[in-house]
């Protein structure tokens, strides 16, 4: 083979290295991970085994694991068995686990049963980000994005699935009756074979449906209608496209804006995100160590008692708000032409009257204070305003504060395209790495166990290309 590149006789003797210290460069990222593990305590973390028992065969250490599973997950290796093949035969993970090789077995059980732990060093590292001073500016972005769960959607149910597949069910055994029928009438219309293969079909949906009507008498226990069968915490929940979702969690990130790093996450099984925002400020605080924090977030956030809670807390807020009434697209002037006199507690409308209070009153746990002007019947703009007798303006108690967070947004022009820059293509790093079945654990906690992995090693990619291998290595041994 001339004129190309030729590689060396398979039977040539070779020299290697005399030790796997010589394989691995010194700014491989494989060391952060080695000396990251090392500095940790894990026994305050929360590791079970890190002393070992007296009698009985020996353990691995909780450490030689976490280092597997997080070279894994930085490696986009994140299923048991195939961690297991690499220990055999990739020399990073054989310098690593000192030649270690543990079964797909062990390696499951310890991300079964640390849980707490691997998401205690998760928050370890948002520390050591945090003494690294890479968190002065208090501006975050809070956003939550849905991913798909082991539980195929054919294996979840809701009351409008399960009715839709039981009148499938019944159409199909009307059809097949029918079809019987005509056999019995006259036997030449319909072969024996197909006959026979027509009574196991029969047999065979009649067992689905005393499945779906078990599913049933289950799904009325359910607190909220849904039941999954793989994973049983796993919801059915609606997408951006319309007429589509997915069954699975619903994953929430803080991201700060300057260096793009996952600050706090939660994962749920709710599939909206308007009761988050104060819980998830919470978190960025507490994590940030700072008091003064400002969080943006979409119109999925915006809930008025989420908004009081930070308001109250000392958290500010920038929260688009969602346009839910109908009246610009009748022609009608929207609230927003309706001006608040605060000193008078009144509005006045675009026609210049004043709408006074009238009465107050609690709606599903809001306090509503009603308005509206004894001039409405006579007004020439009353075409533009309503169709019936007085256009009447609601106000929550705690309007005033919502005010101040529009007019706060509204001289933040730049807030909405700051939160997307920010959050939204964290979520798509983290699906392409989880590839297309996402999460490969079941039930909530595990869900969140193996959620941690992914935000630490995103993180830790983040530093590394921040601070550089070899500096961030030093800074985690100082």
């Amino acid at each position: 083979m001339k004129r190309f590149i030729e590689g060396e006789d398979r039977s040539q003797s070779t020299l290697f290295p005399e030790c796997l210290e010589d394989y691995i460069a010194e700014d491989n990222p494989v060391r952060v991970i080695e000396v990251f593990v090392e500095a940790l305590n894990l026994a305050k973390q929360g590791f079970e085994g890190v002393q070992p028992e007296a009698t009985g065969r020996p353990s691995y250490h909780p450490a030689v694991l976490l280092k597997l599973y997080i070279y894994g997950y930085l490696n986009r290796v994140q299923s048991s068995r195939r961690l297991e093949r690499e220990t055999q035969r990739n020399v990073e993970l054989m310098w690593l686990l000192n030649r270690l090789t543990p079964d797909f077995k062990t390696i499951a059980d310890f991300r079964k049963d640390n849980g707490p732990a691997i998401r205690s060093v998760c928050r370890e590292f948002v520390l050591l980000c945090r003494r690294l001073n890479l968190f002065l500016d208090a501006i975050v972005a809070v956003d939550g994005s849905k991913f798909k769960a082991v539980n195929n959607r054919d294996k979840n149910f809701t009351d409008r699935k399960l009715q839709a597949r039981i009148e499938q069910l019944e159409e199909s055994i009307g059809r097949y009756l029918a079809e019987l029928d005509r056999a019995d009438r006259d036997p030449a219309l319909v072969p024996e074979a197909r006959v026979e293969h027509l009574k196991e079909k029969l047999a065979s949906v009649k067992a689905q449906m005393q499945r779906l009507n078990a599913i049933g008498e289950q799904m009325r226990d359910a607190p909220d209608g849904q039941i999954s069968l793989t994973d049983p915490d796993a919801r059915s929940m609606a997408t951006s496209g319309r007429g589509t979702g997915i069954v699975g969690y619903n994953v929430q990130t803080v991201v700060d804006a300057k260096h793009h790093l996952i600050v706090a996450y939660e994962v749920t099984n709710v599939g909206h995100d308007r009761n988050q925002l104060f819980c998830m400020a919470q978190q960025t605080r507490e994590a940030l160590g700072i008091e003064d924090v400002t969080v943006v977030a979409d119109r999925g956030y915006f809930k008025g008692e989420e908004i009081v809670e930070c308001e109250r807390a000392g958290i500010t807020t920038l929260v688009s708000k969602p346009q839910t009434s109908g009246n610009k697209a009748k022609g009608f002037f929207d609230k927003k032409d309706f001006r608040y006199i605060a000193e008078d507690d009144e509005y006045q409308c675009p026609a210049g009257e004043r709408a006074i209070k009238r009465l107050t009153r609690v709606e599903r746990g809001q306090t509503l204070t009603r308005y509206w002007s004894s001039a409405c019947p006579r007004c020439p703009m009353k075409y533009r305003c309503t169709t019936g007798d007085y256009r009447r303006i609601s106000r929550w108690e705690h309007e005033a504060i919502l005010e101040t967070m529009q007019d706060r947004l509204d001289r933040t022009p730049n807030a909405m395209r700051l939160r997307r820059q920010t959050v939204e293509h964290i979520f798509g790093t983290l699906k392409a790495w989880m590839g297309s079945t996402h999460f490969l654990t079941k039930t909530l906690p595990r869900v969140k166990t193996e959620m941690s992995l992914h935000v630490l090693v995103y993180n830790l990619k983040r530093v590394m290309q921040i601070f550089g291998t070899q500096n961030l290595m030093a800074a985690i041994e100082a």
